[in-house]
């Protein structure tokens, strides 16, 4: 369980995290998400000691990260990949790691054999890593001492499809054997498969903590896609979807209708004569509520031109 009670940081006059109340609780992966600067890592280096807040509590089953005995064995985290000694093999990273925290030699191997690291693999420098070895070595590490909480900055950076998959699986898993999984990503997809509850930050504040399917139920409408064979067709199936309150946007040969249901413009376009070749739902997503609810929290904004934000 990890719980944040009014935490705030400040870096001069800065605010990276303000007023932070929330409980990260076991059994499900919640996914981290914010824009760039929102706060996100700060709050997880303040969960694990490693910045000190400027107000607030960050506590990891109750007491605060600098308190635990053992922590390796309470809370296991990975927050830079990179963060090994160019010249150390990941072997000897792990076995110092597991050495410092009073954790047995023979744990080493089985956290290697849990990510699908062989011993090719670890008896390479760091400094010949691929960033997906990296990654791998990473959450080994964070699981060198079984614990029970998890925090996961970015762990799918590097990692290839299948790697991608890997991480989705792994953390489902040890969130279903009951640990507290906090997962951050920028990627929406992929988190949109992998969690269970979302909490987003926006400038350092608290905007949306929900599950999953209640944030995306909330974002942007559910639309239909119409697509026909004979585009000048559409224009009377436009009108009537218009003229009941639908929104219906044009794009060659498509239709884009929010406001009314597949059901609904299927009958609509058979009253009109319209022969249609696609009625498909367009799912809503995680992206969509994610980039709504942080429209007006975003550090850097591109142009219109540009499709987005970073």
């Amino acid at each position: 369980m990890i719980t944040l009670r009014g935490l705030t940081k400040r870096f001069g006059p800065t605010t990276a995290v303000d007023d932070l109340t929330l409980d990260i609780g076991p059994g499900q992966v919640t996914g981290f998400l914010g824009p760039n600067g929102a706060g996100k890592s700060t709050t997880m280096r303040m969960v694990l000691g490693l910045d000190r807040p400027t107000a607030g509590r960050a506590l990891v089953d109750g007491r605060p990260y600098r308190e635990l005995r053992h922590p390796l064995y309470q809370v296991g985290a990975l927050l830079d990949a990179t963060g090994i000694h160019p010249a150390r093999s990941g072997r000897a990273h792990l076995t110092a790691t597991a050495r410092s925290n009073g954790v047995p030699a023979r744990r080493v191997d089985e956290v290697l054999d849990l990510v699908g690291l062989d011993g090719r693999a670890v008896a390479k420098p760091g400094r010949a890593l691929s960033l997906g070895m990296a990654q791998r070595l990473g959450i080994a590490a964070a699981l060198l001492g079984d614990p029970p909480v998890l925090l996961l900055d970015e762990p799918v950076n590097g990692l290839d499809p299948d790697g991608v998959r890997w991480i989705r699986r792994f953390t489902r898993d040890l969130a279903d054997e009951g640990r507290t999984v906090l997962l951050s990503s920028h990627l929406m997809s992929e988190m949109q498969q992998t969690a269970d509850r979302v909490v987003v930050l926006g400038r350092g504040r608290l905007i949306a903590d929900a599950p999953l399917a209640e944030l995306i139920a909330a974002g942007p409408a559910t639309a239909v896609r119409v697509r026909a064979p004979e585009p000048a067709a559409l224009t009377a199936l436009h009108d009537r979807l218009a003229a009941e309150g639908a929104t219906v946007t044009t794009d060659g040969d498509a239709l884009t209708v929010t406001g009314s249901s597949a059901a609904r413009i299927g009958d609509l376009a058979y009253e009109v004569g319209v022969r249609v070749h696609e009625l498909s739902p367009v799912a809503a997503s995680l992206e969509e509520a994610f980039l709504e609810l942080t429209a007006d929290s975003v550090e850097y904004a591109a142009g219109r031109t540009g499709g987005g934000s970073r």
